[in-house]
């Protein structure tokens, strides 16, 4: 057989072959889901590209921004920094895991009952970031806040009202039904 130099030289085509994939099996808002995927695909690319759960945004795709923050094992991520086959077996929850339509996660309706958002791009992310930030328990100022958000990026300006927000749900007692 003649190598693939050799079939180009001669005016043949060579034809590539087809590209490495792997079975990878997430856990996603509960439910498992297993995906054909190559290696290098990011989570976010396999959250959005494979399972149409698009709330989790692609902003800057170099970890930058935080659109992209999902919650893998309770702890905020940037998807976009991730390979999925890396969190085979996590527990990874999405803004569409955190609540539903007639039942919102309290940071979901603090942040509209505070209009903390604007144009919405980044506020999946935002609220991802901040039940992650707020399961951690390690805040308990309006400083610490801030500072704990600050890889969350609201090009709309929103940071005030995205605060109180964080900080009517910081200041009540937990929710039920809800972490």
């Amino acid at each position: 057989m003649s190598s693939p130099t050799t079939q180009a030289s001669l005016g043949h085509p060579v034809i590539a072959p087809p590209p490495a994939t792997s079975t990878v099996t997430l856990k996603i808002n509960g439910v498992e889901r297993q995906l054909e995927i190559a290696p290098w695909t990011t989570l976010l690319d396999a959250l959005r590209e494979y399972l149409d759960l698009t709330g989790t945004k692609k902003g800057c795709d170099h970890g930058q921004c935080g659109a992209c923050t999902v919650l893998v094992d309770g702890k905020r991520i940037n998807s976009c920094l991730t390979l999925a086959v890396m969190k085979e077996g996590a527990d990874i929850t999405t803004i569409e895991g955190l609540g539903t339509e007639e039942n919102l996660h309290p940071l979901q309706q603090a942040f509209v009952d505070h209009d903390a958002f604007q144009c919405g791009y980044c506020t999946p992310g935002q609220i991802c970031s901040a039940v992650g930030m707020l399961t951690e328990g390690k805040v308990k100022t309006t400083a610490e806040i801030r500072e704990m958000m600050s890889g969350n990026l609201c090009r709309c300006g929103a940071y005030t009202n995205i605060v109180s927000a964080i900080e009517e749900v910081l200041n009540q007692p937990k929710a039920q039904g809800h972490e």
